[in-house]
């Protein structure tokens, strides 16, 4: 039983220490800014609910494409992780 626990543990670490990166961004780097996300729930926060939903590689791919719409150019609005709520994002959000 013990096995399984650390195996999954291990496998779970990936994700844990990119969500520390992004929970780190939120909390040191982001506040030196002023707030410029044109989307909601802001582009940190998406990366962090799309890690936590997907995983490390899917995660990363949807945070990834999410910045890159994160333009002047770019209307903006509201836009949630593929496969989630609006309370789940919420509910996320609130857990970080």
């Amino acid at each position: 039983m013990q096995l399984a626990v650390l195996a999954r543990r291990i496998k779970q670490f990936p994700a844990w220490c990119l969500t520390k990166v992004i929970r780190c961004y939120q909390r040191f780097v982001s506040p030196l800014f002023r707030p410029t996300c044109r989307f909601y729930p802001s582009c940190s926060q998406y990366a962090l609910t799309a890690v936590r939903k997907y995983g490390v590689i899917k995660g990363s791919w949807y945070a990834v494409c999410r910045i890159c719409k994160c333009h002047p150019l770019h209307p903006g609005g509201v836009d949630f992780v593929p496969g989630t709520s609006p309370e789940q994002s919420k509910i996320a959000h609130e857990q970080s």
